[in-house]
């Protein structure tokens, strides 16, 4: 009797480990989730912010779209320089967007050498 009883607390802490385990990989998936949620609804508020009333938000935004540039910002970025009237934020998006253009044609160049060797 006193095997099977050993035997049945096995199965109990092994069925336990794996709750334990699903809920973990849930919990991790979930968080994970959020992070993306959070990430998405960040890039949407700054590129919301951009044609914002208030130049500091504006700003910000033409801060944020520096430090993680994108292929996509590119015809935002157009049309806020025909949109900004103040000259400060204005000569900061041509800046950003001459950066972004030339960090593309780099990536040309570098990329047609690849194909070419």
């Amino acid at each position: 009797m006193g095997t099977r009883i050993k035997y049945e607390e096995q199965e109990n802490h092994s069925a336990n480990g794996w709750k334990i385990a699903a809920a973990a990989l849930v919990g991790a998936a979930v968080v994970i989730g959020l992070g993306v949620y959070i990430a998405q609804d960040q890039m949407q508020r700054h590129r919301r912010d951009l044609f914002s009333p208030h130049p500091l938000r504006r700003l910000a935004a033409l801060g944020y779209l520096k430090a993680h540039p994108s292929v996509d910002d590119l015809p935002l970025l157009r049309d806020y320089l025909s949109w900004e009237e103040r000259p400060l934020l204005r000569k900061r998006a041509s800046g950003i967007l001459t950066g972004l253009e030339e960090t593309l044609v780099d990536y040309e160049e570098v990329d047609d050498g690849v194909e070419d060797s």
